[in-house]
């Protein structure tokens, strides 16, 4: 097997931490209202202290209506008051740093809600001290030019507003106006809010839709070169990078801090413009070409109908990873708050492949170059919710697209069966603490329900109780990684690219090399490495109970099994 040369490893926290989200809302209440809090969280750090993760990304906190569950922030330097007070923040913060546990919170500065005191006063007047706050087209110059909504129920970005006569841009919902980067006045407020709380003592940010904050003003038709698609448009605004980079000087590089940004329409060509450490902007981010992958073109939350192959999701990440060889870091997800459960998605929730899918996934996470990020949950295996009926939906983005459906005349069972499969609130059902009628969650019925199979083990007290558990493999693949520096900044190779049963690469750095393989597949396998004749090779960690090495260059693989091996 190919062995690395020499590599400055140019080691940070922030590339050899693992992080843990926490979706407040479902993590754990104790108020007693369904609904998850920060006192929730207070009593739970012990147990996130044990998973062995380093980060808590927390998801928005702040004062919100709740349009789009707390992406529409009202008031960026208060707490929701759902989930507490601003003494409580200040207690799980302190108790995260008595644990060694550093904490990122949300930074949503694409817009505001409609209801934050900025837009109150912009909207008064087109002579108002806000007004360019946010993105006008004042209605006298006609309709203005398409722009599309992520959660308007006609796709329509414009919203007249009759008080000043004219149009606000909403890239989200309607009570999402996007804010004007290009004002300076607006970007010395976002650099002080970012200020107010790294000096809480906050230790970096995930930057929301952060690739769309610069806009064209002129508001041009969109380019014929996008084919009709709106999101890579916006994230190609003329000086996105002028901020990111004003950003940093201001702001980032006064504070020891980890930046990852979300940036929905980033072409891989495109990634080292963001974090090229030469070009002092962002960390890491999160790009989508995994969440596009089983999604029909163009169509952000429509599953397709062929199934993905594996091939194709081992080239999106051997392809990102080699833009990443050399310069710049990045970031590996399943699944997050805005995506369904990773063991339903690309693995397999049945009971019979449960529990190796679940397990085979976190060694992926656990063994690719780049920040892992785990979702609360994806511990212990959660899966998709599946609901059957619209009224059980939460999401903005699912009731308003069933609206735009009936509005259309469409078919809404169709819809419906979609959504079991791609609705972001999969992925936002209630932490599952054990068996009980709410899993633990709360002691009166959750805002969201609870999945079912917490009865059936997927919950931590019946797994903390089982050695041979989903969390207890969790444990033991987050201690392999810490424990090995390969795994964290040695060089990936692809093995059996062609292969749709089984991902093979291997992590070596100078005399170091492992290998790792990973079946995909609900049949058995067998892989042969000709290179790996005559090669020793210890078993690290499997998280099924054979060691399926034949002789030295062979290996059956069992359904979902994955191994780690070192090579000597």
């Amino acid at each position: 097997m190919q062995k690395e040369k020499h590599l400055e490893l140019n080691r940070q926290w922030w590339k050899e931490g693992i992080v843990y989200q926490i979706y407040p809302r479902s993590f754990q209440d104790t108020s007693g209202n369904g609904i998850g809090d920060l006192r929730g969280i207070i009593k739970r750090l012990d147990y996130i202290k044990s998973l062995g993760v380093d980060i808590i990304w927390l998801n928005p906190v702040y004062e919100s209506p709740n349009d789009d569950n707390g992406y529409d922030i009202s008031d960026y330097r208060s707490i929701m008051k759902e989930f507490g007070t601003m003494a409580d923040f200040d207690e799980l913060l302190a108790g995260m740093k008595e644990r060694g546990l550093r904490l990122v919170m949300d930074l949503v500065v694409n817009h505001s809600s409609d209801e934050h005191r900025w837009f109150q006063e912009s909207r008064k007047s087109r002579a108002n001290p806000y007004r360019d706050y946010y993105h006008w087209w004042p209605a006298e110059k006609g309709i203005p030019p398409k722009r599309w909504s992520f959660f308007d129920v006609e796709s329509n970005a414009w919203k007249y507003d009759q008080q000043t006569d004219a149009y606000y841009l909403h890239c989200f919902s309607v009570k999402q106006p996007d804010l004007k980067w290009e004002n300076p006045k607006l970007r010395e407020e976002i650099y002080d809010l970012m200020r107010f709380w790294f000096d809480k003592g906050v230790d970096g940010f995930r930057m929301d839709v952060i690739s769309f904050i610069s806009k064209d003003t002129d508001f041009p038709k969109l380019p014929e070169k996008y084919n009709g698609e709106f999101i890579p448009f916006y994230a190609n605004g003329p000086k996105l990078h002028d901020y990111l980079l004003e950003m940093n000087q201001k702001v980032l590089s006064q504070y020891d801090v980890m930046t990852v940004g979300e940036a929905p329409g980033v072409h891989i060509d495109e990634a080292l413009q963001f974090v090229n450490e030469d070009r002092n902007e962002l960390n890491m981010f999160f790009h989508f070409d995994l969440m596009s992958l089983d999604r029909e073109t163009g169509e952000t939350f429509m599953m397709q109908k062929e199934l993905w192959k594996l091939t194709e999701f081992k080239k999106i990440h051997s392809d990102w990873d080699g833009v990443f060889a050399n310069k710049g870091w990045g970031s590996m997800y399943l699944n997050n708050h805005d995506f369904p459960r990773s063991v339903s998605r690309w693995g397999n929730d049945s009971k019979t492949h449960w529990y190796n899918s679940a397990t085979m996934l976190q060694t992926f996470l656990l063994t690719m170059r780049g920040t892992p990020y785990f979702y609360y949950g994806e511990e212990i295996g959660m899966t998709n919710i599946k609901f059957e009926t619209l009224s059980d939906y939460r999401d903005i983005n699912t009731i308003n697209r069933a609206e735009t459906i009936r509005q259309q005349g469409g078919d809404l069972e169709a819809f419906i069966e979609n959504e079991k499969d791609a609705s972001r609130d999969n992925a936002r059902t209630p932490m599952q603490w054990d068996s009980s009628e709410n899993a633990g969650f709360s002691v009166e019925n959750p805002w969201i329900s609870v999945n079912g199979n917490c009865r059936e083990g997927i919950n931590v007290a019946a797994q903390e109780a089982d050695t041979h558990s989903v969390l207890n493999y969790f444990r033991k693949m987050v201690q392999l990684r810490k424990s090995h520096l390969t795994l964290i900044y040695g060089e990936y190779q692809l093995l059996l690219p062609e292969n749709e049963q089984v991902y093979a690469y291997t992590r070596s750095l100078e005399k170091e090399c492992y290998l790792i393989l990973l079946s995909f597949s609900e049949d058995r396998a067998t892989v042969h490495f000709d290179e790996m004749s005559g090669t020793p090779a210890k078993l690290l960690i499997s998280n099924d109970d054979a060691n399926t090495r034949v002789d030295n260059g062979t290996f059956e693989v069992r359904p979902y099994q994955a191994m780690v091996y070192k090579l000597f």
